[in-house]
């Protein structure tokens, strides 16, 4: 189970951290990752930690204003989103896959590839 908090509606120029607390999976060990969707559109990768932060990896939209991290004590996954603008209003998912199914750079940005998934924060920028 993965549960998403954190949301909120903010300035442009305002940062959020959103969180998710994994139950099920092993922040340290297995694969990590956040998406995006807007109604109508399809769901956008955002940012991936690979097996507890052996790789990083971010779509070229947020690179430079968000940071993925996880906290191992809490069993914990977070985005800080710096520098928000309104284009990234959307609700933001948390995805899990084992490490054995943990895909790689080339495609983790595509929903398919993630096991499960959380319900999901909104955030909105205006």
């Amino acid at each position: 189970q993965l549960v998403e908090s954190g949301g909120g509606s903010v300035e442009t120029g305002g940062s959020l951290t959103l969180s998710c607390v994994a139950s099920g999976y092993d922040v340290s060990a297995d694969c990590m990752s956040w998406f995006r969707q807007i109604p109508g559109k399809e769901r956008e990768g955002v940012a991936m930690s690979k097996t507890g932060g052996e790789h990083f990896w971010y779509a070229d939209s947020v690179k430079g204003r968000v940071t993925i991290s996880q906290d191992t004590d809490k069993n914990a996954l977070y985005l800080e989103m710096n520098s928000l603008k309104p284009e990234d209003t959307a609700m933001y998912y948390c995805a899990a896959a084992p490490f054995t199914l943990c895909p790689g750079q080339r495609t983790w940005w595509r929903p398919g590839v993630w096991r499960d998934w959380g319900q999901g924060t909104q955030v909105t920028v205006s």
